[in-house]
């Protein structure tokens, strides 16, 4: 796999992640495909903590794509269901899961949550007044 999206999932803190609904559980694989072979990334999502592992193991979805676009994925500058629409990658199984992948993986640079503007936005309001 690539350095950065290889990278970013050796590196991915396995601690709470408070962005993933509390619900979700299941497991995701990354197929890889690059250098004339492919690599295979597991996840274990469960009680908002993401494990990751090197395996090739079934799972409930499988999430395969061409190396780049896993490095564009992890860098922040490709969203995956934009991926998805054009056909940049390729998934099999529980589709639900695909929206905890979404949030696993870094938005794009500077992006800032809705909230936070309307928040901004409100509090330069006041200060005018």
């Amino acid at each position: 796999m690539s350095t950065m999206a290889a990278q970013y999932l050796q590196h991915l803190d396995t601690g709470r992640r408070p962005d993933l609904p509390e619900t979700t559980a299941g497991t995701i694989r990354l197929d890889v495909r690059g250098d004339g072979g492919t690599s295979h990334w597991y996840l274990t999502i469960a009680d908002q903590h993401v494990a990751v592992t090197r395996s090739a193991d079934e799972a409930e979805l499988v999430v395969r794509a061409d190396r780049a676009v896993f490095d564009q994925l992890a860098s922040g500058e490709r969203h995956l269901a934009a991926a998805l629409l054009r056909n940049e990658l390729t998934v099999r199984g529980n589709i639900r899961l695909l929206m905890a992948l979404r949030r696993i993986f870094p938005g794009p640079s500077g992006a800032r949550h809705p909230r936070e503007l309307g928040q901004a936005a409100l509090a330069e309001r006041d200060q005018r007044r």
